[in-house]
């Protein structure tokens, strides 16, 4: 059984303490391929440092997060745009729209999605979106930009049936976390009428750790609870839902 954390960022410094550990932790409970979203300018090093120490298993992403945009975007983009010429990442990530926290840099974020997005379609790479109180603004900025290169995960879903159902009509897939194990989430309704073959998993570590460890530093090994909850939920097991999941997440990254 092949496990893959679609989401998780292990360079991040809470794990600073035990991060060997913790990754032989994953594997242990066939968590076994990794990917990588970036942050701003200041991750991209750790997690190259990660990615280089774990080669086999740690697959990066390179983007701004919506939460590192301010009044610098520009500079950012720039910086960010310059390491595609460099290696080999496997999606632009993490992009996308966050309003929850301020709207103080809301065009920004949507020139940077955009711009993102455009980057993506000329490298021919998939997206990772991170979406927080903007699940309908991200899916009217893909309705906009339709293109058949087009695609990727909306990373961390918990929005309702209906935009699962139109975000799964853009082609797109779900990332599915701890928040599926949270009681009345209400995500377990989202995707009732969304099938395998539509979904991914992934942890957001060390953030939205699942039951039983909510409110604790998450880890790419708790990914097995995530896939546990998904499988009673569609009636299958466990094996199944990491194969289909497994499968789905080498469609998107190509590897």
């Amino acid at each position: 059984m092949i496990l893959t954390d679609t989401h998780a960022h292990l360079y991040a410094a809470e794990f600073d303490a035990d991060r060997k550990a913790m990754i032989q932790r994953a594997l242990h409970k066939h968590v076994s391929r990794f990917f990588l979203p970036n942050i701003d300018v200041h991750s991209i090093q750790p997690m190259l440092n990660l990615v280089w120490e774990f080669p086999e298993h740690c697959f990066p992403m390179m983007g701004l997060h919506p939460c590192s945009v301010d009044e610098h975007v520009e500079a950012h983009l720039f910086q960010i745009q310059k390491w595609f010429k460099k290696r080999t990442f496997y999606a632009v990530g993490e992009i996308g729209l966050d309003f929850y926290w301020s709207v103080e840099f809301k065009d920004q974020q949507l020139s940077a999605f955009k711009k993102q997005i455009q980057w993506a379609i000329q490298y021919n790479l998939p997206i990772n979106i991170h979406s927080r109180n903007a699940t309908q603004e991200c899916i009217a900025v893909l309705q906009e930009m339709k293109h058949p290169k087009l695609r990727g995960i909306f990373h961390c879903f918990s929005g309702n049936a209906d935009e699962a159902k139109a975000i799964v009509g853009l082609g797109f897939y779900l990332g599915i976390g701890g928040v599926l194990t949270f009681k009345n989430s209400g995500l377990d309704k989202a995707i009732e009428q969304i099938g395998l073959q539509h979904l991914v998993l992934e942890t957001d570590a060390p953030y939205l750790a699942p039951v039983p460890y909510r409110g604790k530093r998450n880890e790419s090994a708790y990914l097995l609870e995530i896939a546990q909850k998904l499988a009673e939920l569609k009636h299958t097991t466990v094996e199944k839902v990491a194969a289909v999941t497994t499968d789905n997440s080498k469609v998107i990254f190509g590897v």
